[in-house]
């Protein structure tokens, strides 16, 4: 084996054993206790035998009997407090590990998470992790512990007779080297048995997102036909990988049966050459399958080190993967309404095929544009760019002169809000929901902005007001009232750009009406982009912006446009039915 996987071993386990320092040095402590105890009692019941042969019922025999008592409850009691403190240690350390994870999971650019499914992601943060437990609490600290107790068995060993020693150490060497040697094709097999479970978890968990358009357009043949192929690649992987692992146990066993016999053989020579007593012929068999015990525990210790090392390869991949979104040295544009400018920008989600083509326009701060155009046209996308959900292949976008690459992602998007016709709860409180776990916003400013949007009354009926449980489906909230809690939202972070991606498409036209004052009062001092159909929603802005094919085809003032018969904005507003744009 390289020195690589011993590397990533050492990196993952200083990283999240160092907080847990203290607990594993006690854990060490005790388990080192635990070695001296298992050592120690058959030497008392070798001289528990002796005795017995040589003088029969004795008060001495009695303190042996008292003292591999007290011994064997001792050596209970510190086993029991070792493995509480290693589910302690294994705990902390996964859990502290998927935190990481999560997070860093979080920061990659929205290019990584439309490669990768949910569930996919749920099983390598959880999953895999979760196969890692032993690794941190057990492989290297009782990896250790068993080398330590094979070491000082054979030195008791080495007090009998050298030979006795040497012969059962070189057995130990060969079982150890063999087993090593048998796990290297395990490895790569349960990294492939893992990559199957995440994908069979990441269809399972698009599926039951998708449950309502699939039972709703008779899809769920597809999706059994596909469970079935999925669920059967990774459970023939799992298996194929499980039984590769289980050759060297079945060769182990018979290996730790061969020990035992040759302890017994051994130990009878002894005796028969009068070197040995009784008692020690006895030593020598427990000790036999007592090395035999730390043999077991490394080879299970390998097996685990199998699931273990494909884990780390691919939690190490995972966070390796950097995101194609970096932030920039920290420009922070001036306070204030933002001035908006596009210049010369190209983009498209796979290099060969542009969704925007040489975009260039600026937006004056608190000014309000409007962007129309056809379905798939690159309005939406526009949005992203200007968040750096992606970067432009060509060209630059600017707040106040400032290049958005040349901020830190963390101010770029405090200082903006969107606010989109698909609106995200959280199994939360009502309160975490509009401030999205900030609680620094008070009560009082939650009520105010909830009065200025029309929610008071339904405020007024929830059972615990800000304290009610909201879940991801928000236990009977109109698509109207979810939509209004977006908007509540955005009030409450005071940005200075805000964008409105069909924001009102949910809404029926009185809680339109309603929440028109909102908007209005939302770009008072600030600057804005409404993305929409509705000419509703366009009548208070300052600027269009045509969009055809990824490509400008019109700008200019509102008023102007509208008037001027040949404009195409115009003939938008000509062909308009129902109040959206065909």
């Amino acid at each position: 084996m390289s020195l690589r996987p011993f590397r990533r071993y050492f990196v993952l386990l200083a990283r999240y054993l160092r907080p847990q320092w203290l607990t594993t040095l006690l854990m060490s402590l005790l388990l080192l206790v635990s070695i001296g105890l298992q050592l120690e009692n058959p030497r008392i019941l070798r001289d528990f035998i002796d005795m017995t042969l040589a003088q029969g019922l004795s008060q001495n025999l009695i303190w042996a009997a008292l003292l591999f008592l007290v011994i064997t409850l001792l050596n209970q009691a510190v086993s029991v407090a070792s493995s509480y403190l290693c589910e302690k240690v294994a705990w902390t350390a996964t859990n502290a590990l998927r935190g990481d994870l999560l997070a860093h999971v979080l920061t990659l650019d929205q290019g990584f998470h439309k490669s990768h499914t949910q569930g996919e992601l749920l099983e390598r943060i959880d999953g895999d992790v979760n196969d890692l437990a032993n690794f941190f609490s057990k492989f290297v600290v009782h990896m250790v512990f068993h080398i330590l107790l094979l070491l000082g068995m054979l030195l008791v060993l080495g007090t009998i007779d050298w030979i006795l020693s040497a012969s059962m150490g070189l057995y130990c060497l060969l079982v150890v080297a063999a087993l090593t040697w048998m796990r290297r094709p395990v490895v790569d097999r349960w990294v492939v048995a893992h990559q199957a479970s995440a994908e069979f978890f990441g269809f399972i968990g698009e599926s039951l997102v998708a449950a309502e358009d699939i039972r709703g357009n008779g899809g769920l043949n597809y999706v059994w036909h596909n469970f079935y192929q999925r669920f059967s690649r990774w459970y023939n992987t799992t298996c194929y990988a499980g039984w590769s692992g289980a050759s060297p146990w079945i060769i182990s066993q018979a290996l730790f049966t061969l020990g035992k016999v040759l302890g017994l053989v051994l130990g009878a020579y002894l005796w028969s050459i009068h070197i040995a007593s009784p008692g020690t012929v006895y030593l020598i068999f427990v000790y036999s399958n007592l090395l035999m015990q730390p043999l077991d525990q490394i080879q299970w210790q390998i097996q685990d080190l199998n699931k273990s090392e494909s884990c780390i390869r691919r939690i190490d991949g995972l966070l390796q993967t950097r995101s194609a979104i970096q932030d920039g040295p920290g420009a922070m544009p001036a306070a204030g309404a933002l001035t908006l400018t596009f210049e010369q920008v190209t983009f498209g989600y796979t290099k060969y095929e542009p969704v925007l083509q040489d975009i260039s326009f600026q937006l004056p701060a608190g000014h309000v544009l409007g962007i129309v155009g056809r379905t798939g046209s690159g309005k939406t996308t526009l949005s992203r760019l200007l968040f750096r959900m992606y970067d432009p292949q060509s060209g630059q976008i600017c707040l106040n002169d400032v290049p958005l690459t040349e901020m830190r992602l963390v101010d770029l998007r405090q200082r903006l809000s969107l606010i989109t016709q698909d609106v995200q709860l959280f199994d939360a409180s009502v309160r975490d929901n509009l401030t999205f776990f900030d609680r620094s916003i008070s009560d009082q400013q939650i009520h105010t902005v909830l009065a200025e949007i029309g929610l008071l009354d339904w405020y007024q009926a929830l059972p615990e007001g800000l304290a009610t449980r909201l879940g991801p489906t928000g236990n009977g909230l109109s698509a109207g009232e979810a939509q209004l809690l977006a908007f509540a939202r955005v009030f409450l972070t005071h940005p200075d750009l805000v964008i409105l991606d069909e924001a009102s498409s949910r809404l029926d036209p009185v809680t339109e009406q309603v929440i028109e004052k909102a908007v209005d009062r939302l770009f008072e001092q600030r600057t804005g982009i409404v993305i929409a159909h509705r000419l509703a929603t366009l009548q208070r802005v300052d600027e269009i912006l045509v969009i055809e094919h990824g490509r400008i085809v019109e700008a200019g003032p509102r008023a102007t446009l509208a008037a001027d018969p040949t404009s195409h904005f115009a003939r938008l507003l000509q062909h308009e039915q129902g109040g959206v744009f065909v």
